[in-house]
């Protein structure tokens, strides 16, 4: 093998190594991204969850799926999304007083009901899905050191893409001014 092939395989291999690395980049954002964005897309509330009262079926950490659902059609054992005062709570349904238009909703990890019960009125609706661990990245996204993460890890991909164009044309011109010498 020439000596002067080798180095020149290198310099051709660059642009589609930048290339190939940075679209994984872009990539892994977008698929780490799609948990948390699609659902909502597809009418569900996304909520992360960080106390243990539905442990062991929910555990700390959790991503929750919720779809909207009327409170005349939940059901003793559903488990439900509900405001209580500024935050959002996850529990499971153990009564559905029609008449006085609330729930009696117990956390599973808890031994006895809520001392409030939960009126129609803060209901969010019902957990459709849950994933263990998922929440920690909807977390890390929401957070601002999390935010600033992603915006550099996509920088760096969509530089490794530039790179990667500017090298090729770079090398397209110095194959021009080669072929124009010979």
């Amino acid at each position: 093998m020439n000596k002067k092939q080798g180095p020149g395989r290198f310099m051709r291999a660059v642009p589609v190594l930048c290339n190939i690395a940075g679209t994984l980049v872009l990539l892994v954002i977008v698929l780490t991204c799609l948990p948390v964005t699609l659902p909502r897309f597809m009418g569900y509330e996304v909520y992360h969850v960080v106390s243990g009262s539905m442990e062991p079926g929910i555990p700390v950490g959790s991503i929750v799926y919720v779809e909207a659902v009327e409170p005349q059609d939940v059901q003793t054992g559903d488990v439900i999304a509900f405001y209580r005062g500024n935050s959002v709570v996850v529990h499971r349904v153990v009564s559905n007083d029609l008449p006085q238009e609330e729930f009696a909703t117990k956390g599973d990890a808890n031994e006895g009901e809520d001392l409030d019960t939960v009126s129609y009125h803060s209901l969010i609706g019902r957990v459709a899905y849950h994933y263990p661990k998922l929440g920690q990245i909807m977390f890390f996204y929401t957070s601002l050191s999390g935010k600033i993460c992603v915006i550099c890890f996509a920088a760096f991909g969509v530089v490794l893409n530039l790179l990667a164009g500017q090298l090729r044309s770079g090398q397209r011109k110095k194959s021009d001014t080669d072929t124009e010498n010979t």
